[in-house]
């Protein structure tokens, strides 16, 4: 079962068992993923790369939220973007530590035999792919240019 289709199937079960949150998150993510199917024009269905992206950009934007309604003391928004990102979280990867990070940044600098800034394009973009939905662009990008710089 596809993660697309593995969503479908989860929003039914939320619609049965009236988990309003939870299928809230299912929707907007079945929205995007229908939006990004529109745009494709050719294909049926995305892959899961694909679909983890959008799940990692819907994760990311709850996340930013949560952040300015704990600002704002706002605790009732708060709790409910809370909810619809635990609802998200199932669906991606596990996480790297920032151990693990390190470590597998540190070899791929030395697979793809990167010596200085000028090959950061480069290592970015294989990182980019290889630890998409496990790891945050921004925390690559620091290590990357930790080791290159």
């Amino acid at each position: 079962m596809t993660l697309q289709e593995r969503i479908s199937a989860d929003m039914k079960e939320a619609m049965k068992a009236k988990d309003k949150v939870r299928l809230a998150a299912l929707r907007d993510i079945k929205s995007k993923i229908m939006l990004a199917l529109t745009e494709s024009g050719d294909a049926d269905s995305l892959d899961d790369g694909a679909v983890t992206k959008i799940l990692s950009k819907q994760l990311k934007q709850r996340e930013d939220t949560m952040a300015i309604y704990k600002e704002q003391g706002r605790e009732d928004l708060y709790a409910e973007e809370q909810a619809q990102a635990d609802a998200i979280r199932p669906y991606l990867p596990q996480p790297m530590t920032p151990e693990e990070l390190a470590a597998a940044v540190q070899a791929l600098i030395a697979e793809l035999g990167a010596t200085s800034m000028a090959d950061m394009g480069r290592v970015m973009g294989t990182a980019s792919a290889r630890f998409a939905g496990r790891a945050d662009g921004k925390a690559i990008s620091a290590l990357v240019r930790q080791h290159l710089g």
